[in-house]
């Protein structure tokens, strides 16, 4: 049976996560994208008070499409954005603010990786285009943060259950299944390139 999540995340579970493990998510799932990095970053700079707690939190990389009916908003499509996007802003805001789990699609930086190990953070990789199946993993949204930057920018705040499947790609011991991957295609090239005589 694949291993259930529930947030807010301890380091000690985070650490016991092992490459290429099936896990899925349980409780308050963020979401945030360059601009929340970029101003979270900045409210710590400024020193003023952030308005969620990011230590041992779940982080989707994800511009939700939400609809509001009444005073309830409703998630309808939450697919994960490229997580290459914040390549440049993560190692930091993983270092400052103490995420347990990065969820996205693509994989990160070799700085992000390095961040992960020394301070206990996993990436889990959710599958890209299945947006409308994620939002199924989102029971209910507490609240919004930040909306003045956008409907897929802002801060969503999500209750799931069964959100999923998620897939250990880069654990908190410094190793990556993306790195793994581009490893191995580079043995390969240089195998063909020997044997065409092109070495």
């Amino acid at each position: 049976m694949p291993k259930v999540l529930k947030t807010p995340l301890s380091e000690e579970v985070v650490r016991g996560l092992k490459l290429g493990e099936t896990v899925y998510m349980e409780g308050v799932v963020y979401t945030g994208r360059d601009e929340v990095h970029l101003h979270a970053l900045e409210y710590l700079e400024k020193g003023k008070k952030l308005p969620v707690e990011f230590k041992g939190c779940a982080l989707f990389h994800c511009g939700p499409i939400m609809r509001k009916t009444g005073d309830k908003w409703q998630a309808v499509a939450a697919g994960p954005t490229t997580s290459s996007r914040m390549n440049s802003l993560e190692p930091l805001f993983i270092e400052k603010f103490r995420p347990g789990a990065i969820i996205g699609k693509g994989g990160m930086s070799q700085p992000t990786v390095d961040a992960m190990k020394t301070y206990g953070c996993v990436y889990l990789a959710i599958t890209g285009g299945a947006a409308v199946l994620a939002a199924q993993g989102i029971k209910s949204v507490s609240g919004v943060e930040w909306f003045e930057l956008g409907m897929p920018e802002a801060i969503w705040i999500l209750n799931t259950g069964n959100f999923g499947p998620l897939t250990v790609a880069m654990d908190a011991h410094g190793n990556s299944l993306y790195a793994e991957v581009n490893a191995k295609v580079k043995e390969n090239e240089k195998k063909a390139r020997q044997r065409l005589g092109l070495a």
